[in-house]
């Protein structure tokens, strides 16, 4: 079959045309399957942070970078592309480069699928390029049997909680960056570094950092306060979780899709409490940030929607929803009012379920086709009862 029909239909919800050429340079390190590949996306004017990171990682990486399809552009990044690669030597051993060749800028959730598409080990990292990597997450891992092992089973996501300085000109030096908790805790307490992006604390408060500043060594915590904005930065299983919605463009609700869709799929999210990154402060392209999350705003309303209804029906086709891996998938999608709507019709999720809602509490349970739902003033005091039956 010929590549390019290929990767047209494997990249099918991405704008086009587009040309992508895997494996435009190759590492020559032969990776074991149990390593784990961290997957990125670049463009040119950050050639320079990336080098970076091969340095400091110096294991498995794959990186889309997007280069415009202007036919001068085009010669002059692969020129500088070539000298960086035949310029370090840890760059020709660890690196996978693929090209996207277009004209559209931004389209974030392709160029992270590409890059996890040709990834050569079994488990990968989806990070973006700004974030140094302060500790060896990489070796705690491989060496953990139980962390291996929820790895394997491919219904486990371990995140590398993000930090940010208080003081941009501070996240600007990477070079004074923590490499040990002992530190990163020191200034946490004197309020140097936060929480990353934590304007926007919906992004990552999931991860519940005081649990993580109290942490024991070694601790690894399930997420139990999951919300759909979070975007941690994970390690996963690369075959079998979902692979990230293509049709977010731009800045705003891209990564949380990802995350969004990996989680009603029946994923867990625990957190690594020894390990952390901290983001390389630059500036932001501003104008661009404000329209395109307005616009990805509303489509993430709408795919929220869908991807619930989807995951129902499957999970209920397969015999899974009231099983533990349908636990996210029940808890997340009874919030969205028009699942909740179109469920309430099918009996998808209302069995034996709990909602408090003010002074009351509605209690539901289906059964051949007929969801009762007893209505409470108080716990524990009838207040009456209805019936639906399902046509």
């Amino acid at each position: 079959m010929d590549q390019d029909l290929f990767l047209s239909k494997a990249f099918t919800n991405s704008l086009r045309p587009s040309k992508i050429i895997p494996y435009f340079l190759r590492a020559t390190e032969p990776f074991l399957s149990q390593d784990i590949t961290i997957t990125t996306l670049i463009t040119r004017n950050r050639l320079k942070v990336f080098t970076r990171l091969v340095e400091q990682y110096q294991g498995p990486i794959s990186v889309a970078i997007h280069v415009n399809d202007d036919e001068e552009y085009v010669y002059d990044l692969l020129d500088a592309l070539r000298t960086i690669y035949a310029s370090s030597e840890r760059m020709s051993r660890f690196v996978d480069v693929h090209l996207v060749i277009d004209s559209f800028d931004r389209q974030f959730n392709t160029w992270r699928n590409i890059a996890r598409l040709f990834a050569r080990t079994d488990y990968v990292m989806m990070l973006d390029i700004d974030f140094f990597l302060c500790t060896d997450f990489r070796t705690a891992i491989r060496e953990n049997p139980d962390v291996m092992n929820k790895l394997k089973e491919g219904y486990s996501a371990f995140v590398i909680p993000a930090f940010e300085y208080v003081d941009f000109a501070d996240g600007m030096n990477y070079t004074s960056f923590p490499r040990d908790k002992q530190t990163l805790l020191s200034l946490a307490s004197t309020n140097r570094v936060r929480m990353f992006h934590a304007s926007w604390a919906a992004g990552h408060n999931s991860t519940e950092y005081q649990k993580y500043y109290d942490a024991a060594p070694g601790e690894v915590y399930k997420v139990t306060r999951y919300q759909p904005a979070y975007e941690p930065y994970v390690v996963f299983k690369k075959e079998g979780p979902p692979w990230c919605d293509e049709r977010f463009i731009g800045y705003g609700g891209n990564k949380a899709a990802c995350l969004f869709e990996m989680y009603l799929s029946g994923i867990s999210f625990y957190v690594l409490a020894d390990h952390f990154i901290i983001h390389q402060n630059h500036l932001y392209e501003e104008l661009a940030r404000k329209s395109e999350r307005k616009l990805n705003r509303k489509i993430y309303q709408d795919f929220k929607e869908e991807t619930c209804l989807r995951y129902l029906k499957s999970f209920r086709d397969n015999g899974q929803l009231h099983t533990e891996r349908g636990n996210n998938i029940r808890e997340e999608c009874r919030k969205i009012k028009g699942v909740t709507k179109m469920a309430s019709s099918v009996s998808f999720f209302f069995c034996i379920t709990h909602r408090y809602t003010g002074r009351r509490i509605y209690t539901s349970f289906c059964r051949e086709g007929t969801v009762y739902v007893f209505h409470f003033k108080q716990r524990g005091t009838f207040y009456r009862s209805s019936r639906y039956v399902h046509q």
